[in-house]
Order: structure tokens, then C-alpha cells, then sequence
């Protein structure tokens, strides 16, 4: 296993896992996007509000984008993420809504938990919501590795499987805590906010853990031996593995990031539809996860992909969307839009891989 980090088939490209050209001419589409909204919408659309809105939107993409990369890294991908991302934000719910019922002389008694440990719960809320979205992304793993089945006809089913468990846990309706904690606030605006205890932060907690989330991942990538043998998985399957890469063990471990991200984009999910455990929610969110990471740079071939890149993906989206909005464009012409933009993404990509080829 030694042998792979000195070899060439390993070598690490730069921190973001892309070339700096590539990078920046993603960043001037999103700019020149940007721009063109602008130009037509007005002031509205770049005042502190709609940034901000832009931002929290992002930020959702973004954090379950930056799971998808190594997904994608590894030539693989994950239609679940968003019934990943449901599951995690009902557990919040249902954690946050923990009770005991005791009946006395007929008379039906409700003790919610958050009451007594206002402390603790959220906190329990928060880990069980991970964790059970962590768990979702190991059960895609192995099932991939364990009955050699392609990722996407594994993620296809477990995205109806865990779409299921959301609403189970629910059980088919929503959630409304009882109480007002700190997770609710986590995606609440900070700019624009009328408590002045926020405006420090300029942006919500929510948008800055996808900060720390993409810078995680990136150093992951470029620093750390499973994040060479991510780009060697995705490269070259076989070669990987006489290079002495356990191909099996890399897969579930980045199916288990991805659940990981997604479990924190489902907090940000909870938060951005007003604390409610809705196990609707998220519905088509894949889309734009895998969206997000294909104009970021990611190659559907594997071996490639950026997390820079999957971040400005995914503000290119959130730009389309909102912008969209504001001119009251119809929801099938934003998808239309979006759509357009995936089969031009990966049009470039082969066109690109065909060249070098």
C-alpha cells in the first residue's frame, strides 16, 4: 500500500482538486450569471437580503455537494442524498419532540423531554441526525461492495428505502417541535437580522459550517493517504487495487461521507423550512447535489472532481433558482434551465476527456 503514495497514478493535484484554469473559468460563469440577473432584475437582487438568501440556499447544496464529490471522485454516484437528507432533518424533529405520556384518574399527561434538558437535547437531536445519516451512507457502501451492484441501481432503491424510513419515523406527517432551540436558529439571516447579537457573524452559522465543510474535505483530499486512494479508486479500479488500495474498504468510507455531509445539509435543511420535520422535504435535491458537483468540475468517469468547483456549482444553482423566482419564471423552465446546464457540463467533459484520450 506504500507503493501507491509515491506513485504517479496518485499524484495529488492541488488543494481543490482541480486545475486553477478550470476553477476560475467556473467562477467567471457564475460572475457572468450573477451579472446577467442583475442587469435584469435590479438593485433587488444584489441588496444585503437576497446575498444572504443566496447564501443559505448555497450553503444547503453545497455541504451534501461536497459528499457527492468524493462520491463522484470515486466514479461513483448516490441518488439517495436526498432522502438522506429528509431522514436527517425528520430525526432533529423527532429527537427535539421526545415525550413521555403517563395517564392518571383518566387524565392524559404529556412530558416533553426538551422541557427538563434544554441543553442536552438539541444536542442529542443534532448527533442522532448525523449519525443516522451517516448510517444510510455506510448501508449504500456495502451494499455496493458487498453484492457488486452498480451505485446507481444500489442508490435508486435506497433512495425510496430511506424516503420511507423518513416518513416512518414521522410517521407520514410532520413534525413540530414544541420548543424553540438553537438548531432552528442555524439558518436563520444575520445581515438582515433585527438582533444585533447576529449581525457579527455576517453570515448564519449554517453557510459557515459549508466553509468549514469544503475546506475539510479539500485538505482530505489533498493531504491524506484514503484521499489519494479516493482519486485512484476513481481512476483506475484495478489499478488501484494491485497498487494495493483496499477498493472496498475506500468505497464504503465514501459512502459514508456522503451520508455524513448530507446528515449536516439536513440540519441546514431543518432550519431553512422553519424547524419542521417535514419527510417530504428535499425532494429532487440529488439533482441539484449531483448538478452542483458536475459544473463544479466532477467527471462522471471518475478521477476527477473539485470541491471549490462543486462549491460554485452549487451558488450557480442557487443563482438560477433565485433569480428564476424574481423574474417569475415557471418552476419547469428553472428546471428546464438547470437540466440544459447538466448535459452541457458533461457534453464538455467527454469532449474534453476525448481530446486527451
Amino acid at each position: 500500500m506504500e507503493q501507491l503514495d509515491r506513485q504517479d497514478l496518485t499524484a495529488s493535484p492541488s488543494i481543490w482538486q482541480s486545475g486553477w484554469f478550470n476553477t476560475l473559468s467556473r467562477f467567471a460563469a457564475l460572475i457572468a450569471i450573477f451579472v446577467f440577473f442583475t442587469a435584469l432584475i435590479g438593485e433587488d437582487f444584489y441588496s444585503d437580503m437576497n446575498l444572504e438568501n443566496i447564501a443559505r440556499q448555497s450553503a444547503v447544496y453545497a455541504t451534501a455537494g461536497v459528499g457527492m464529490t468524493f462520491v463522484i471522485i470515486s466514479a461513483g454516484i448516490d441518488l439517495s442524498v436526498g432522502s438522506v437528507i429528509a431522514l436527517a432533518l425528520v430525526m432533529v424533529a423527532y429527537v427535539l419532540n421526545l415525550h413521555t405520556t403517563t395517564v392518571t384518574d383518566g387524565k392524559e399527561t404529556v412530558a416533553y423531554l426538551i422541557k427538563d434538558y434544554p441543553t442536552l437535547v438539541p444536542i442529542l437531536a443534532v448527533l442522532a441526525a448525523v449519525l443516522a445519516a451517516t448510517l444510510a451512507g455506510a448501508i449504500n457502501g456495502l451494499l455496493i461492495v458487498g453484492l457488486r451492484l452498480v451505485p446507481f441501481i444500489v442508490t435508486l432503491g435506497t433512495m425510496m428505502i430511506f424516503r420511507g424510513a423518513a416518513k416512518g419515523v414521522a410517521e407520514e406527517k410532520y413534525i413540530t417541535p414544541v420548543a424553540d432551540t438553537w438548531v432552528d436558529t442555524i439558518m436563520d439571516p444575520t445581515l438582515v437580522s433585527p438582533d444585533p447579537a447576529r449581525n457579527w457573524l455576517i453570515l448564519p452559522p449554517g453557510v459557515w459550517i459549508m466553509v468549514v465543510s469544503a475546506i475539510v474535505a479539500a485538505l482530505l483530499l489533498r493531504y491524506t493517504r484514503l484521499g489519494r486512494h479516493i482519486f485512484a479508486v476513481g481512476s483506475n479500479q484495478e489499478t488501484a487495487r494491485l497498487c494495493g488500495v483496499h477498493v472496498g474498504r475506500t468505497k464504503v468510507v465514501v459512502y459514508m461521507l456522503a451520508g455524513f455531509f448530507a446528515g449536516l445539509a439536513g440540519l441546514m435543511q431543518f432550519s431553512y423550512g422553519g424547524g419542521i420535520g417535514e419527510p417530504t422535504a428535499a425532494i429532487s435535491y440529488e439533482l441539484y447535489v449531483i448538478a452542483a458537483v458536475v459544473i463544479g468540475g466532477g467527471s462522471f468517469l471518475g478521477g476527477e472532481g473539485s470541491v471549490l468547483g462543486t462549491v460554485i456549482g452549487a451558488f450557480i444553482i442557487a443563482i438560477l433558482y433565485m433569480g428564476g423566482q424574481q423574474m417569475d419564471w415557471p418552476k419547469f423552465v428553472q428546471e428546464i434551465v438547470i437540466g440544459s446546464i447538466i448535459i452541457i457540463a458533461v457534453a464538455l467533459d467527454r469532449l474534453r476527456h476525448s481530446k486527451t484520450g
